[in-house]
């Protein structure tokens, strides 16, 4: 027989608060990333998890301790820390003989696995090597993707998706020029993504248009995918579903041109242009019969005060 699960409800006003917080909203807050090791690793993976952690440090936690967790094998206790944490995203380092320096990240939706896919690290160049400034924290990288495969082969599609979920940090509704300085570029070539971290420089060129130069700041890897689990078509589908508060109604009859011109049409039932109003002019007006027999009469008598 099932154990039935009881609703227990909250005691003070501390949990209830934090219950609300992980209640589903309309507007949904920036994704908090999990940060967390295997019970192998290596000292490369370490620092590479380490840099990761530093380019999200405003939305993510790192725990310190090993977890003896295999993803593929058994999901629920990553599951069980994403709940725990309020986390939406994870990454979690390990490393093996048959799978050496290996990072594994993924997305989760309703508190369960959506997308985990597992990467291999190689050439991994980290942050210490680049002496020079780097970016302040918390800054909304410029994320570039070359290559065709992002486009055309369903598994790195999916791949390139989940690279904008897990480093697109606060969502931005306007622009400031002077704070667009951190770029990440991702290229796959041969099945392979190249990762690189860019510093965004603007000079003076002269004109109103700065001069713009990418100076490397890392960290610098490249990533091969080895193992995937992607989430089935019906969960995807209910994953990416709107409420309905947040679909605009539909106004009839207006609509938008390529410009941003807002476009109307307006039903109008047909008039008589005849009574129509418009501007009075005296060179405008409609000749009748009572005019003519006035005119007739001044003219006749301007005529008798002359000939007196």
């Amino acid at each position: 027989m099932p154990v039935v699960q009881r609703v227990i409800k909250p005691r003070t006003k501390r949990s209830k608060r934090a219950l609300e917080k992980r209640e589903p909203q309309l507007v949904e807050n920036t994704k908090q990333c999990l940060f967390f090791h295997g019970l192998k690793t290596s000292e490369g993976i370490r620092e590479c998890v380490k840099d990761l952690h530093a380019l999200k440090s405003q939305a993510s936690l790192k725990l310190q301790q090993k977890n003896k967790i295999l993803p593929f094998d058994d999901i629920l206790p990553v599951e069980r820390l994403a709940v725990k944490h309020d986390s939406s995203l994870f990454c979690m380092a390990t490393h093996s003989k048959k799978r050496p320096n290996n990072i594994v990240i993924g997305r989760m939706f309703d508190h369960h696995l959506l997308d985990m896919v597992e990467l291999g690290v190689e050439n991994y160049a980290p942050l210490s090597e680049f002496k020079n400034a780097k970016v302040a924290a918390g800054t909304k990288p410029c994320m570039v993707f070359c290559g065709t495969e992002f486009e055309d082969v369903t598994e790195f599609k999916i791949l390139k998706n989940l690279l904008i979920d897990f480093f697109r940090g606060v969502e931005a509704k306007e622009i400031r020029l002077q704070g667009f300085e951190h770029a990440l570029q991702f290229t796959v070539f041969d099945g392979k993504v190249f990762l690189k971290s860019y510093r965004i420089l603007l000079k003076k060129s002269g004109t109103r248009i700065p001069r713009v130069e990418l100076e490397e700041i890392g960290p610098s890897m490249t990533l091969q995918m080895r193992r995937n689990r992607f989430a089935s078509n019906d969960l995807r589908k209910r994953s990416l579903q709107q409420p309905k508060q947040q679909k605009a109604n539909k106004v009839k009859n207006v609509r938008k041109d390529p410009f941003g011109t807002r476009l109307g049409r307006v039903h109008m039932t047909k008039q008589d242009i005849g009574k129509l109003q418009t501007r009075k002019m005296k060179g405008l007006k409609e000749i009748t019969k009572k005019t003519k027999k006035t005119k007739g009469r001044v003219s006749g008598d301007e005529q008798m005060e002359t000939d007196q």
